[in-house]
C-alpha cells in the first residue's frame, strides 16, 4: 500500500498563497487609483474656484475705476490704482488690501518659506469666499510698477516707446487711449498682475495667474 505524503495539499496551499496575494495587489491598484482619480478632482475643483477668484479681481477693477472715472488715472494720486490698498477719498472707499500699485521681484506669492513672502490673510490678500466644496479663495493684484503710490505718468511701470505687432496683435501707442496733460510721452497701459489662490479639502491648493490691462 503506498503511502500518502499530501503533495497535492502542498501545491494547493501555494496556490491559495498566490491567488491571495494577488487579490491583495488588485484591490490596492483599484484603492490607489480611487485616491488618484478623488485628488485630481479635488485638485480640478480647487483650479476652478481660483479661476473664480480671477474673475472676482476683474470685476473689482473694472468697479473701481468705473466709480471713479472722473480721477486721471495716469495723474491722480487719489486714484485707486495708484494707491496699494486702493482707497481712495474723493469718490468713496475702494479699500482693497489685496491690490499692490508696485510689482515687489522679491516677495513670493507660493513659496512660504522664502525670506519675503504672501501669507494669504486678510491682511495682504482679499478673501473672495468658501465655495460648496469647501475651497476657500483669495486674490492679489499687482500693478506691474517698480514704484509704489505714485501715479502712472511719473512711474517706472512696464510700457513700451514703440509699437509693435506680435502674431497680428498691435500694442496700441498712447494716443490711442490717452489725450491731455498727465499722458505718458509713450506708453502702452501698465500691465496688472492677478494672482489667484484656492485652498480645499486634503490640503490641496490651486494657483491661477493671469494678466489684464
Amino acid at each position: 500500500m503506498l503511502k500518502q505524503r499530501g503533495v497535492v495539499l502542498f501545491f494547493a496551499l501555494i496556490a491559495l498563497v498566490a491567488m491571495s496575494l494577488a487579490a491583495v495587489a488588485l484591490i490596492r491598484s483599484v484603492d490607489t487609483s480611487t485616491l488618484i482619480a478623488g485628488n485630481l478632482a479635488f485638485k480640478q475643483a480647487t483650479k476652478n474656484s481660483a479661476e473664480a477668484g480671477v474673475e472676482a479681481a476683474i470685476a473689482w477693477l473694472d468697479n473701481a475705476n468705473a466709480q471713479n472715472g472722473a480721477l486721471n488715472v495716469y495723474m491722480n494720486p487719489d486714484h485707486p490704482f495708484n494707491r496699494t490698498g486702493g482707497f481712495v477719498t474723493a469718490f468713496g472707499s475702494f479699500q482693497n488690501n489685496g491690490y499692490y500699485s508696485y510689482a515687489d521681484p522679491n516677495l513670493s506669492l507660493t513659496d512660504s518659506s522664502a525670506a519675503s513672502h504672501l501669507n494669504w490673510d486678510d491682511n495682504d490678500s482679499t478673501l473672495v469666499g468658501t465655495d460648496g466644496s469647501g475651497n476657500t479663495t483669495r486674490y492679489v493684484i499687482q500693478r506691474m510698477c517698480r514704484d509704489a503710490n505714485v501715479e502712472i505718468a511719473n512711474n517706472n511701470c512696464l510700457f513700451s516707446d514703440i509699437p509693435t505687432n506680435n502674431n497680428n496683435m498691435v500694442i496700441q501707442l498712447p494716443q490711442n487711449y490717452c489725450t491731455g496733460p498727465g499722458c505718458p510721452t509713450a506708453a502702452q497701459p501698465p500691465q496688472i498682475r492677478i494672482t489667484a489662490r484656492s485652498e480645499g479639502p486634503k490640503n490641496t491648493v490651486s494657483y491661477v495667474q493671469a494678466f489684464v490691462f
